[in-house]
């Protein structure tokens, strides 16, 4: 871990994880990621998501088929999304949920996580 990385907040350190992530995973990240951290509830919010050929498909009318595939790239992200939530807060996630959306071009990440122990 670089040293920048390591003087980030645990939300500075998740957005970009995920910005990381997707972009390993799709050849292009998102210019904008915001993370918010609530008592039981992580969400990512990323802004400027499609790829070059997402945005082709899309003003071909094939909307629909670019959101399947960022469903499908979810899925298999899913286990690695959730890994950078657990390490960074040192909490377990219960739930994943994610979506997309097409115009405008944002995407969201939300992580439920289990309660925290009390002492």
């Amino acid at each position: 871990m670089d040293q920048q990385h390591a003087s980030q907040s645990p939300s500075a350190k998740i957005a970009t994880s995920v910005v990381r992530l997707l972009h390993e995973y799709t050849g292009r990240g998102p210019t904008k990621a915001k993370t918010t951290i609530n008592e039981h509830v992580v969400t990512v919010l990323l802004a400027d998501t499609l790829t070059t050929g997402e945005r082709t498909l899309v003003a071909h009318g094939h909307d629909d088929r670019v959101l399947q595939t960022r469903c499908d790239y979810q899925t298999a992200m899913r286990d690695e999304l959730v890994g950078i939530v657990e390490r960074e807060l040192d909490r377990k996630v219960i739930a994943f949920m994610s979506q997309n959306h097409i115009a405008p071009d944002l995407a969201v990440e939300v992580f439920v996580l289990e309660a925290a122990e009390t002492m």
